[in-house]
């Protein structure tokens, strides 16, 4: 019985002994380190910009209008044609006009001569006043009726230039150079001076105006920018802009520049009228177009910006970054953008030039692993020129 006790009590101590060992085993190993890509951050210069919609107008319309009565004869254009300045367009019967001025040339010559009548008249009465042959008083009514003549061809010359300036006016040219429209008359039409109807309107689109608004939120944030220092540079005369259809898919090959920015804030939307100027050779941009403007609006010579990778959302929409911290851990920082830059965005706040950010193996992450960090840092020598838009 003895035996049969002790070996039961040595085969226990044998289990104990395995059990031990076993836990042993299991005992809580380190976390081996997370090998991430990490990017350095470095200041470098962005160029801000911004994107806003803009509308394309004529530089320059003329509605061409009548200025005489009378029967069209003929159309001289092509509609849809380049027209220059000075060239006619049309012709109104000039039959009428050119006797009325052929009738204040005749009125002319009457006046005319019977100026040259009074004046031998009133010259013989100045030699026979002096003898006495005539009066005083015959003298001076000579001389009156000679200055009522001489008024009378004034008026004649003056009826002559206004019948010659109406028979001009039958001959209807273009105001300005450019492409002219559809014409609202053919030959045969009366036209009358002063009608609301135009004949025909020329559009001029080289060059050609984009009036784009902006709010005047953005507008006051830029001048704090630049006031504080954070930025340099302003929205003025000169300013470059670029262009692309409004659903981005097109891009305007040619550069414009800012003609104007306007002094009063439209009250209904809050938005301020900015006006630029582009050349339009090939006459690619038509008035009334929607467009998209990207106006350049200052540079922070000391910009910090992240990859669009190394960014984490929250479930509010908050942006975040993770951070390979000097303790060989990674850490989830909130972050407050500015601007889009590229493929990255400029950071506003929560971050510091020489912060290692983590833009690869982020879905490994918790907080406090260790992670392995990787440099892929682009050194601000060999990246290329930032630059931002504005969201």
């Amino acid at each position: 019985m003895r035996s049969f006790v002790k070996a039961g009590a040595l085969a226990l101590g044998v289990v104990g002994v395995a059990v031990l060992g076993g836990c042993q085993d299991k005992a809580p190993q380190p976390r081996s380190a997370v090998e991430v890509g990490t990017v350095t951050l470095v200041p470098q210069r962005v160029e801000f910009f911004a994107e806003l919609p803009g509308r394309t107008s004529a530089y320059r319309v003329a509605e061409v209008r009548p200025q005489v009565n009378g029967i069209v004869k003929k159309r001289l254009f092509e509609e849809g044609a380049e027209v220059e300045a000075g060239q006619q367009l049309y012709q109104i019967d000039p039959a009428k006009y050119e006797a009325n001025l052929a009738s204040a040339r005749a009125d002319l010559a009457k006046a005319e001569a019977n100026v040259k009548t009074v004046e031998a008249k009133a010259k013989r009465y100045a030699d026979l006043v002096a003898v006495h042959a005539v009066s005083k008083q015959d003298r001076d009514d000579v001389v009156a009726s000679l200055a009522q003549y001489r008024a009378e061809v004034q008026a004649a010359r003056a009826a002559v230039d206004l019948a010659r300036i109406d028979l001009g006016y039958t001959r209807v040219y273009a105001p300005i150079s450019g492409r002219i429209g559809r014409s609202a008359v053919t030959e045969g039409a009366l036209v009358t001076a002063g009608q609301t109807t135009a004949l025909a309107t020329v559009t001029q689109l080289d060059p050609i105006y984009v009036d784009m608004t902006q709010s005047s939120d953005d507008m006051a944030k830029l001048r704090r920018a630049v006031e504080s220092g954070q930025m340099q540079g302003k929205l003025g005369t000169g300013t470059r802009v670029s262009l692309s259809s409004s659903n981005g898919g097109y891009a305007y090959a040619e550069t414009g520049t800012l003609q104007f920015s306007d002094v009063t804030v439209d009250q209904t939307t809050g938005t301020v009228t900015l006006r630029a100027i582009f050349p339009n050779p090939r006459h690619e941009l038509l008035p009334g177009l929607f467009v998209r403007a990207r106006v350049a609006q200052g540079v922070n010579p000391d910009a910090l910006t992240v990859p669009q990778a190394a960014l984490v959302r929250d479930a509010v929409g908050g942006a975040n970054v993770w951070m390979a911290g000097t303790d060989g851990k990674a850490g989830l920082h909130p972050v407050k953008l500015a601007q889009a830059n590229g493929d990255g965005w400029v950071v506003a706040s929560g971050l510091k030039a020489g912060d290692k950010v983590i833009v690869d193996g982020l879905q490994r992450l918790r907080a406090g692993v260790p992670v392995k960090a990787v440099d892929l840092t682009q050194t601000a020598e060999t990246a290329p020129p930032g630059d931002a838009a504005a969201r």
